[in-house]
């Protein structure tokens, strides 16, 4: 019996988590190690809207309620990067990525999504913009969180 490889959708939603005092939450990946990022992940086949994914992933990944979750007007397309591009189809090289915001009242503790992320931290929004991986994921948290 062979297999057939289900290839990711080269959609994604990315999920800015700030506070009113102007600190937003960044998750460590595992893998690759140690690359800092926002709630980030790809919509899945059966998703029909971004917003799904974005609730999806926030659940997912910090155990979080999505009750206040927004979409930012945001839309981005960049190249995927080489130790990603095996995850797509072949003649996949781009991916759409829609941004969110959830603004909360203060810090909140959040559980993590066991072998995706190994910690959790709340930066100021400058030193978050300067902690990702990601440009768009830095030009996110640029354009959504300020100082209170």
């Amino acid at each position: 019996m062979v297999m057939s490889r289900v290839f990711k959708r080269p959609e994604s939603v990315l999920v800015v988590i700030h506070t009113g005092a102007g600190e937003v939450l960044l998750l460590r990946r595992v893998r690759p190690a140690g690359y800092w990022q926002s709630v980030t992940g790809s919509l899945e086949w059966h998703e029909t809207a971004p917003l799904q994914a974005a609730r999806r992933e926030l659940h997912e990944e910090t155990g979080l309620d999505s009750a206040g979750i927004e979409a930012a007007g945001i839309v981005n397309r960049y190249p995927i990067l080489p130790p990603w591009r095996a995850r797509y189809a072949p003649d996949v090289s781009d991916n759409i990525e829609h941004v969110f915001t959830l603004r909360l009242p203060q810090r909140s503790a959040v559980r993590l999504q066991a072998g995706e992320h190994d910690a959790a931290i709340w930066l100021p929004w400058a030193a978050a913009a300067e902690r990702v991986f990601s440009q768009t994921n830095r030009a996110a948290i640029l354009a959504l969180v300020s100082a209170p």
